[in-house]
């Protein structure tokens, strides 16, 4: 991202590129984010969503490194950054203290949400021919049941400061669970179920009533759209 504008950074550039950069370039990111977080306030630029996928897959102290480099990423730069993560549990060599540091992370950052997944070898890999180290299945199922718990437990924590605020809400289309509501994502990249008036493209004010670790609940702020008209 050096020598870029704020304006043509994508919100596609920081939600799927991010983990391929090195470090130094994360915290030109940030920074640039973090610009961009200001002109949208100032209502000059709202392109930039506030999401950002930071790839960790299992935190020993050596992964951590390879994430981080020397220091921390300054995440705080983003006013209510909403961060996800993909998340591997089992892979060969994973020791109990392995794990534990995986869970302290979690526990730590609060993502927002997160892929969560079984380390499986693939036939035909140099992974599928590897013997020593492996975790038992009963083993990678027990620490999958405790990543999900925590996972949940702080995405659910994080989500409630969502609850009595209004959002802006691309619409999708109607609810998968109740076609009578309708369904869109926030600018964190939040699954929002609302009843209103609005249209599959429209971006519309929620006022968000509920929220779980996966979704939040609400309802079209009808004064906005009758304002807006």
């Amino acid at each position: 991202m050096h020598g870029r504008s704020v304006s043509t950074v994508t919100a596609y550039t920081a939600h799927r590129e991010w983990a391929k950069r090195p470090p130094d370039e994360r915290y030109a990111s940030v920074h640039a984010l973090a610009e961009a977080a200001r002109a949208r306030r100032n209502r000059t630029d709202a392109r930039i969503t506030e999401t950002v996928d930071l790839q960790v897959q299992a935190a020993t102290a050596k992964l951590r490194s390879s994430v981080t480099g020397d220091a921390p990423v300054p995440l705080d730069a983003i006013p209510d950054l909403s961060l996800t993560t993909d998340l591997i549990v089992g892979f060969p060599g994973e020791r109990e203290e392995d794990f534990a540091q995986t869970l302290e992370v979690c526990e730590e950052v609060g993502y927002d949400s997160a892929f969560t997944f079984v380390y499986s070898p693939r036939r035909g890999t140099e992974a599928a021919a590897i013997t020593e180290g492996v975790v038992p299945h009963e083993v990678k199922v027990e620490r999958m049941q405790r990543l999900v718990e925590v996972v949940q437990r702080r995405a659910h924590e994080r989500a409630q400061r969502f609850v009595g605020r209004t959002l802006d809400v691309l619409v999708e289309g109607p609810s998968r669970t109740d076609p009578s509501r309708v369904r869109g994502r926030s600018r964190h990249n939040k699954a929002v179920n609302f009843t209103g008036l609005a249209r599959p493209g429209e971006i519309v004010p929620v006022e968000i009533h509920t929220a779980t670790s996966q979704t939040l609940a609400g309802e079209e702020s009808l004064v906005s759209r009758a304002t807006a008209a």
